[in-house]
Order: C-alpha cells, then sequence, then structure tokens
C-alpha cells in the first residue's frame, strides 16, 4: 500500500472516531447555519482539525484545500505540487438528524488529478480506498463498477441543489427525465458516500450539479480504478471546474450523458 494512502486511511479513521463519539449525543451539538440548507457543526471543524494534523505532520510541504477551513499553502509556494482534498463530514445535515448517511472524503491531488483517495463511512464501518493504477477497494476487497448495460434497469444516485434553489425547477424537469429512463433515483445526501457507491456497484450511475472539488475529488478517483467513467453533464472531463458530476458504469454512463447533456451548463449557457 503507497505511505500517502496509509496516512490518508490514518487521517480518515480519526476524524471518524471523532464523528462516531459525537453521534452518541447530536442533541447537544451546537450547529451553525452556512447559508440556505447548508451547516456546518462543530464535529466537522473537529474532524478536519483531526485529519489536517496527521496529515501536516506526515508532509508539512504538501498544500491542503478543506471544506472548512478553506487553502492553505506552505509558506513560499504558489501551487504545490501535492494538495490534499478534504471534506471532513460530507452529508452534515444528515448527521444533524442522525440519518446514518455520510463520510469522511480524503483525496490527495497531484498536478491537479487525484492519486490517492479514501471516503470512510464510520457508521457502517466501510473504507473505500483507491490509489492511481492499482484499483479499488471496499475494506481491502477489490471492487468493480456494475455490469448493467440497460439504463432501465440502473438504479441511479442524484442530490438536490439545495444551494441553487432558483435552478430546482430546471432540476425538476430533469429528475422527471431520469426517472423515466431508469429502474429508480435516490437522494441519500452526501456525495462522496455516492461516488464510491458507484464504484462499487450499489449504484450504476451518479448526477449532481454544484458541487465542489472536496465533494468529488476522492470519489472520482475510486470510480475511474474501479473501471468506471466520470465527467460533466456532457461527459467531457472539466466536472472539477464545473461542479456539475455525471459517473457512472461505461454503458449507464453513455445513456445518461445523452439524456443529461441539454441539461448541462454548457448547453444552458449556449441557450443564453
Amino acid at each position: 500500500m503507497h505511505p500517502m494512502l496509509n496516512i490518508a486511511i490514518k487521517a480518515a479513521r480519526k476524524a471518524g472516531s471523532v464523528i462516531n463519539r459525537a453521534s452518541m449525543d447530536v442533541e447537544l451539538l451546537r450547529v451553525t447555519r452556512k447559508q440556505h440548507n447548508d451547516f456546518v457543526t462543530e464535529v466537522d471543524r473537529a474532524a478536519e482539525a483531526a485529519v489536517i494534523e496527521i496529515i501536516r505532520t506526515a508532509y508539512p510541504e504538501h498544500g491542503i484545500l478543506a471544506e472548512e477551513s478553506g487553502q492553505s499553502w506552505p509558506e513560499g509556494e504558489e501551487s504545490p505540487e501535492f494538495v490534499w482534498v478534504i471534506d471532513p463530514l460530507d452529508g452534515t445535515t444528515n448527521f444533524i438528524h442522525g440519518f446514518p448517511q455520510y463520510c469522511v472524503s480524503i483525496a490527495q491531488m497531484h498536478k491537479g488529478t487525484p492519486v490517492q483517495a479514501v471516503v470512510y463511512d464510520p457508521t457502517r464501518d466501510e473504507l473505500f480506498t483507491a490509489s492511481k493504477g492499482a484499483g479499488a477497494f471496499l475494506n481491502n476487497r477489490r471492487i468493480r463498477v456494475s455490469r448493467r448495460d440497460r439504463l432501465a434497469d440502473c438504479l441511479i444516485g442524484t442530490g438536490f441543489p439545495y444551494r441553487d434553489l432558483e435552478g430546482l425547477a430546471e432540476y425538476t424537469e430533469l429528475f422527471t427525465t431520469i426517472t423515466q429512463n431508469c429502474a429508480g433515483l435516490r437522494r441519500p445526501g452526501a456525495a462522496a458516500l455516492d461516488l464510491a457507491y458507484v464504484a462499487c456497484g450499489r449504484f450504476d450511475a451518479f448526477f449532481e450539479q454544484g458541487l465542489k472539488p472536496w465533494d468529488m475529488a476522492a470519489g472520482m478517483l475510486l470510480i475511474t480504478e474501479a473501471g468506471g467513467l466520470v465527467g460533466n453533464y456532457c461527459g467531457e472531463a472539466r466536472q472539477l471546474e464545473q461542479g456539475e458530476v455525471l459517473a457512472g458504469n461505461p454503458k449507464a454512463f453513455a445513456q445518461m450523458v445523452r439524456l443529461l447533456t441539454p441539461f448541462s451548463k454548457d448547453s444552458r449557457q449556449d441557450a443564453s
């Protein structure tokens, strides 16, 4: 196992223990509203601090991009070769309500490309890991994307654009389109974990817009190492910059691209 992946696992498990302890008494948590439908708790901050401490100790020369504390580069560095992208608690709203669908997501980027990935679900003690070129694993067992080749048989994951309420009407139209063409549409509420579920075949595909790099980076590597594809709604590799992601097994991905392209950022910009 790559030593940098070992550090990511150690950090994710530490954050998971912080989260599990706090989950025993969610009612006592201090919750702050960042914006509409977007919350942060003292657990998010404590879990992030635990992750950063472990990474900083091992690799002080690396950069860090974390959801709560933002960007932190080593002194004198304009763009570090290695950057750790961290979501300490993806699915905070679920966590606040005791809904057991949340995770820790850690990716290490090398020159903008994910090379190490960990998504850890502390509720189920499920550890998804991947190193570039070395495959994807769930609790040390190799995982692959599903083999379903007809979209009509596929279970699709998604997320609501809670930051973009003006776009909700268009999203409703999109939900209708996808629902009419698949076996089922699900919205569990933690994008990083949803992407991990694509990697291990629980979802056949996943789509969402308005995401941040820390929502996607680890899941992207898990999926590609598990034999799947990741891109924007048009199938192009611009998801990190656009925040619009489509992922799936190759057959489902191709069929989803045909349905999603009219709803893509690029198509909306062309129409305006």
